[in-house]
């Protein structure tokens, strides 16, 4: 690689990887997270805490699954474009887009879905089923505090009553 491309052949991914891993991570954790609080809202008829451990696990893997949808949707150009970088010698991140088009850069898509999802579904529910088999405390879904709730629901009577 030295002797064909230089120096720079051994960092031109780096850029367009940062701008894959960096969206994907921030996704992962970021989604996963608000989605188990969804999840306890809106689906799950109980608390968290009068869920068995299954029933848990089962929450941690769905919500790792929708995770894992946001993390390939928003790391996909990127992944497709380094891709294409590294099948052509000598390209750059830039023009690999330019000639690739906003189309392209979407193809397999689906497939990425399919792969990203179930990766990242399993590393989470991995990761709690340790926490489970030792013991380890899992956090709890946040609760929203009560005197944050009586200052929203007397927020949302205020704009009603000037509404009207």
């Amino acid at each position: 690689m030295y002797g064909e491309e230089g120096r720079w052949a051994f960092y031109k991914g780096v850029a367009p990887l940062w701008m894959r891993q960096i969206p994907y991570t921030m996704m992962k954790f970021a989604c996963f997270e608000r989605t188990v609080e969804a999840l306890y809202e809106y689906v799950v008829p109980k608390p968290q805490s009068q869920c068995t451990k299954a029933e848990q696990l089962a929450m941690t893997f769905a919500a790792g699954y929708i995770a894992g949808v946001f993390c390939a949707v928003v790391s996909h150009p990127a992944d497709s474009v380094v891709s294409v970088m590294n099948k052509e010698k000598g390209s750059m991140a830039f023009e690999v887009l330019r000639n690739l088009g906003f189309g392209a850069v979407w193809k397999g898509l689906f497939a990425q879905i399919i792969m990203i999802g179930t990766l990242t579904a399993l590393q989470w529910f991995i990761c709690d089923s340790v926490k489970v088999c030792f013991k380890l405390p899992r956090p709890p879904v946040p609760q929203t505090p009560e005197s944050l709730k009586k200052r929203m629901g007397s927020l949302a009577a205020l704009v009603v009553e000037h509404r009207l």
